[in-house]
């Protein structure tokens, strides 16, 4: 996956003190025939520059149809104030591993507390953040590790188990929720024509549909063109009504989640603040509200300055 190749001038990525690893996260079992030795996670980690004083790590989580390809207007940004950037590509996605399952929100967020604690050495407490699907992601991480999590911040996602999800998840507007549901149909329909149908997503979600180029479109294209890399995509979806479930009997059985959270969207996307605040009310005692002028639904990409200052502030607080 080519990050900076071919982008030139004011488009040109910083990606000078990236480095891009591939760790096991897990096993696969032993009677199952696989190239890989078990589930290998592909992430991004960018630390701050040595003269920067650290003030801990930042971990991006991204959502459908994007992969850490998504944030790359922003590693370097939110590293230069200090931070210790991780950006995976989740289980399924980008470089990483596509298994046929382990698609609900916990075993994907223990993929990445795996890959946070064993692999980078992690023992601080971190600030998680999370897009979309990686929203799902951000808010099970936050609820099964909130001893390993300073703050979480997600947004521009329907929480599975919420009024707000099961309201949402038969509109037009989501109509890929029911889509993407079905079995083994929605990969035929697609296949060949990932190009036409992600290019459609970005569109129809966009405020700013420029902000996710020609470039751009030929990065994720190529990602999603990859066997096995669309089918893991709708499995991602297929398991939203069992994320409900596990998101209902967390809260049920643990109460609220202390870790603080931020709900972050575009201003011009979805939700608004009386709906995006009634998501977290049932599952963070202490939450706030915030926007991204001028943004639609992909914030890190139509308006990535705007997403490093809302997101440096939050993780500032502590």
């Amino acid at each position: 996956m080519s990050l900076s190749g071919g982008l030139t001038g004011a488009n040109k990525i910083d990606d000078s003190r990236w480095v891009h690893q591939r760790v096991q996260v897990e096993d696969f079992p032993s009677t199952l025939p696989a190239v890989e030795p078990g589930l290998m996670i592909h992430y991004i980690s960018c630390p701050p520059p040595p003269s920067t004083e650290s003030k801990g790590t930042i971990l991006l989580i991204h959502g459908f149809p994007q992969t850490a390809y998504q944030f790359r207007r922003v590693i370097t940004p939110l590293s230069d104030k200090g931070y210790h950037v991780i950006v995976p590509d989740y289980r399924g996605a980008g470089e990483s591993s596509k298994p046929n399952d382990g698609y609900t929100k916990d075993v994907m967020a223990r993929d990445l507390h795996r890959l946070i604690t064993e692999h980078e050495g992690i023992k601080d407490k971190i600030h998680v953040v999370g897009h979309d699907i990686g929203g799902m992601v951000a808010h099970a991480y936050a609820t099964q590790f909130p001893s390993s999590t300073a703050s979480v911040c997600w947004g521009e996602c329907p929480l599975p188990g919420t009024k707000m999800y099961h309201e949402a998840k038969n509109t037009t507007m989501m109509w890929h929720f029911t889509f993407h549901s079905v079995l083994d149909l929605p990969e035929l329909l697609v296949a060949g024509k990932e190009r036409i149908y992600l290019k459609h997503f970005y569109d129809r979600l966009a405020q700013n549909p420029s902000a996710i180029s020609t470039h751009d479109l030929d990065v994720y294209t190529t990602a999603f063109a990859q066997p096995g890399a669309m089918r893991a995509g709708m499995n991602v979806y297929r398991a939203f009504e069992a994320d409900g479930v596990m998101n209902e009997k967390w809260a049920a059985e643990q109460g609220k989640c202390g870790v603080r959270c931020l709900s972050l969207w575009g201003a011009k996307s979805f939700a608004d603040e009386q709906k995006a605040s009634s998501m977290c009310e049932g599952y963070y005692s202490d939450f706030c509200f915030d926007t991204v002028e001028g943004s639609g639904h992909w914030i890190a990409e139509e308006r990535p300055t705007d997403f490093v200052e809302k997101v440096a502030k939050w993780v500032a607080k502590g």
